[in-house]
């Protein structure tokens, strides 16, 4: 294993699991564990996995593994619903844990908002049959036919194209600062007002695409930043079918709407022309998106950030989730600011993390070797991180972006992951290849990529 060289402790998700199936193969007394994760439209994800039989002295090592991979599912796929076959044990116990008053009581809380039915977790008996996969994906995006508006919305500039087969013939950015918004009349107008430019530099409008920070579920605003600050109530009332309100000021069109990490995995997708792609942004947070090996979105969730990239339990907690090891912390300006200590590096407390983030850049460039170990380390905690990704997602290309990945930190990132990938996992290392996108071709090809959402009947 190669070491993490200012975190001694790091113990890869990918690396545990295999010895965990190492173990498990030699047991005299196994079972199959399959976890199904059920989401909106009774779409399932399932997973499955050797585990030592229950009684067996092994329940908490199963455990242990066990919830890691099914808080993977969750963040990964989305889903109200987490059905457990194969160990009694280990469905109880989850029940315990996504509870209120319970260790994952986040999750579950969040789940519930997204899918807005009341989490459960539903353990089936011995001889039941295990939940079957039952997947769909969208053909949505790559229609470059008509008259399209593009929307990008961002948490400080909002963009916006108008697209005409394939072409982008107009394009602006505004700031804007919908997260100090308590009135969602502010958002409302943003998105209209550049909707209504949009449309002026056209003939007419045939379709309109949306790029937007959050959760989605048939254009519906299920969870999203932009509106941290507005209340439930006006939420719920105002904030949720705002997209498909501001589309029928436009006209009666086909609308489409999906998480930004989504829509530029389909920019990188389409820019390679190719499918099976990651997307992966190392900014505030660490965000997500993948196209499938039908060129398509998903409809799966992807929100990276909270999926568990370290098994160590002294490992970093997320403020949010409260939740330990997970990839906030390691992929994102968090993630350069926890190691700058080790690193003998000392950062203004008084600083704001962009502004911590920028001061390690700073030592970068003039050739720091203690910033250098840390974009090293990030090397290898990503490294292993696709790893562990690869057997949840069927990946050809990772886009590496964001803040974090930008100047020489960033080419250490990507030389150091691609190491890891080389010597632990040969294997996948053939068949992925790691990109990191210059910022004109992604900001160019994430509005063209967003007019191309929607299908024109």
């Amino acid at each position: 294993m190669i070491k993490a060289v200012l975190d001694p402790q790091f113990a890869p998700m990918s690396v545990v699991l295999d010895e965990f199936a190492e173990k498990v193969a030699k047991a005299s007394e196994k079972a199959t564990l399959t976890v199904g994760v059920e989401r909106n439209k009774g779409y399932v994800s399932t997973y499955s996995l050797d585990i030592f039989a229950d009684g067996t002295g092994h329940d908490e090592e199963n455990y242990a593994v066990a919830e890691r991979i099914i808080k993977t599912m969750l963040w990964t796929r989305g889903g109200w619903k987490v059905i457990v076959h194969g160990s009694k044990y280990i469905g109880e116990r989850l029940k315990d844990d996504y509870k209120i008053g319970g260790e994952h009581e986040f999750d579950a809380k969040f789940m519930a908002r997204v899918y807005e039915k009341p989490f459960e977790v539903e353990v089936l008996c011995p001889s039941c049959p295990a939940p079957v996969k039952n997947e769909s994906s969208a053909s949505v995006g790559r229609h470059l036919d008509g008259c399209r508006i593009g929307f990008d919305a961002g948490g400080s500039d909002r963009k916006v194209s108008a697209v005409i087969n394939g072409e982008s013939v107009y394009s602006e950015e505004v700031v804007w600062f919908p997260k100090t918004q308590t009135d969602p009349e502010y958002h409302y107008q943003g998105i209209l007002e550049a909707m209504k430019t949009a449309a002026s530099h056209m003939p007419r409008v045939d379709a309109i695409g949306v790029s937007s920070a959050g959760v989605y579920v048939d254009n519906k605003i299920m969870t999203a930043s932009l509106f941290i600050k507005v209340n439930d109530e006006d939420f719920e009332r105002r904030v949720k079918n705002m997209y498909i309100d501001v589309a029928k000021e436009i006209g009666d069109v086909p609308l489409e709407v999906a998480n930004d990490g989504d829509v530029t995995a389909l920019a990188g997708a389409m820019d390679l022309d190719d499918t099976n792609v990651l997307g992966i942004a190392m900014g505030t947070s660490e965000a997500g998106g993948y196209i499938d090996g039908e060129g398509n979105i998903t409809g799966w969730l992807n929100e990276l950030a909270f999926v568990p990239v370290d098994f160590c339990r002294d490992a970093m907690v997320d403020e949010w989730s409260g939740d330990y090891g997970c990839g906030v912390k390691y992929f994102s300006q968090d993630g350069v600011i926890k190691l700058a200590p080790a690193a003998g590096i000392e950062l203004d407390e008084t600083l704001s993390p962009a502004e911590k983030l920028k001061v390690v850049q700073g030592l970068m460039k003039e050739g720091d070797g203690r910033a250098a170990k840390i974009y090293e380390t990030i090397g290898v905690y990503f490294g292993y991180a696709i790893a562990y990704y690869a057997k949840f997602y069927d990946i050809k290309h990772v886009l590496i972006m964001g803040r974090v990945t930008s100047g020489e930190g960033g080419t250490i990132l990507l030389a150091k992951a691609n190491e890891v990938l080389n010597s632990e996992y040969p294997e996948l290392s053939k068949k992925i290849t790691l990109h990191i996108p210059d910022e004109k071709s992604r900001r160019v090809g994430q509005s063209v990529a967003a007019a191309s959402l929607p299908e024109i009947k």
